[in-house]
């Protein structure tokens, strides 16, 4: 089965937002849930199927604020898919979140 080409979501959407770290090649860890109804694993599992994204998932064993044992995540993009999609695109739809948020 072929790759199917990465989509944008909606610039300003929580996915944007997401979409737009990985892009900057910053990793996105974990956050708190954006608006009370979605996590950024769910973020990160629409961008995956819906949109097409390659995000690639790490996790290793962390520690709570509390002292709890857990898991920590991180998210992030192959090197060469943010190159291949700020050239194909991406750089005008960062720029359109800029533009969106001012």
């Amino acid at each position: 089965m072929p790759k199917k080409t990465p989509l944008f979501p909606g610039p300003m959407t929580a996915r944007g937002a997401v979409l737009a770290v990985l892009l900057s090649n910053d990793d996105q860890t974990g956050a708190e849930p954006m608006r009370g109804r979605i996590t950024l694993a769910a973020i990160v599992r629409a961008l995956k199927r819906k949109y097409h994204w390659p995000i690639e998932t790490s996790s290793f064993p962390s520690n709570a604020a509390d002292g709890r044992a857990t898991w920590a995540t991180v998210y992030s993009l192959p090197p060469e898919v943010i190159a291949k999609a700020l050239a194909n695109g991406g750089r005008d739809w960062l720029a359109s979140r800029r533009s969106s948020a001012s």
